[in-house]
């Protein structure tokens, strides 16, 4: 890791003690029941993996890319869908897995896109929840840390598609985005 650019939130163990314990708790929520869980790309793959793999109800998976950042630090508030879901949601437990929850526009938009196909449920699980920058009415049913508003890279998220490998959480310092 590049300690010049970035200062440790979460480390690895850290944050793998927090996903065994949303796990955990979704499978007690969902005991008997089959989970369709949607990641959220390109964000929420690393968290979602290591979620699914410490949940222990039947998982179905399946994939949303949508877009409201392209190069900023900062939501458009533009939201367009990149890639669907292949699979049908009607009358099924659906379990939106997002890496991070900022303005929450992007996952007001996707919940609403989804509701509208008429699944059973839909719950949201997130890693990160920065509820100081909220713009829209949603909140996460799962959430693994409220954070306070600084830009964060690592373990999937990204700045202009670099630092997802990042095992930790970090804080991208300003002087590496403010040019």
């Amino acid at each position: 890791m590049d300690l010049v650019k970035v200062e440790v939130l979460f480390d690895r163990a850290t944050l793998k003690e927090k996903v065994a314990e949303l796990g955990k708790q979704i499978s007690r929520d969902y005991q008997g029941r089959e989970l369709l869980v949607v990641g959220i790309l390109k964000g929420a793959f690393v968290f979602m993996a290591d979620l699914i793999r410490e949940m222990n109800v039947p998982v179905e998976l399946d994939f949303m890319d949508v877009s409201s950042y392209g190069l900023s630090t900062s939501s458009s508030g533009e939201v367009r869908i990149v890639k669907d879901l292949e699979y049908s949601i009607k009358d099924r437990d659906v379990l939106i897995v997002e890496d991070i929850v900022d303005t929450g526009l992007t996952l007001k938009y996707i919940s609403e896109v989804l509701k509208n196909r008429n699944p059973r449920s839909i719950k949201i699980a997130c890693l990160l929840d920065k509820p100081s920058r909220r713009k829209a009415d949603i909140y996460p049913d799962y959430v693994g840390y409220s954070i306070p508003d600084k830009f964060v890279v690592g373990y999937g998220l990204d700045y202009a598609e670099q630092y997802r490998h990042y095992p930790a959480v970090c804080v991208l310092k300003p002087a590496v985005y403010e040019n």
